[in-house]
């Protein structure tokens, strides 16, 4: 198993149930293809760098987690189109 980590940056705009909604949807879809998740870090809120979508600000989530190397293209091809995800990354962390 490899490790990932997944950051997700979700629409400020939205009530905390919609928001926390769409990290479990997230979380849902690790475990969905065999993943296993290891960590959550909630960042909160903060300003993105530049505008997206008309948007200066998004709640800011990272989630580290276990999982075969087909997991993240699973994973990314769903995230890719939840409404309230204005950007995400996924990337393999160094066993160092």
């Amino acid at each position: 198993m490899n490790k990932y980590e997944l950051a997700l940056v979700v629409n400020a705009k939205v009530d905390d149930e919609v928001r926390l909604a769409t990290v479990e949807k997230a979380k849902e879809y690790i475990t969905r293809y065999g993943g296993t998740i290891t960590n959550v870090d909630d960042w909160g809120k903060k300003r993105l760098a530049y505008e997206v979508q008309k948007m200066r600000e998004g709640f800011y989530y990272f989630i580290q987690f276990d999982a075969e190397s087909d997991c993240p293209v699973q994973l990314e091809s769903h995230v890719r189109i939840m409404d309230n995800v204005i950007r995400f990354l996924c990337v393999r962390q160094d066993e160092a």
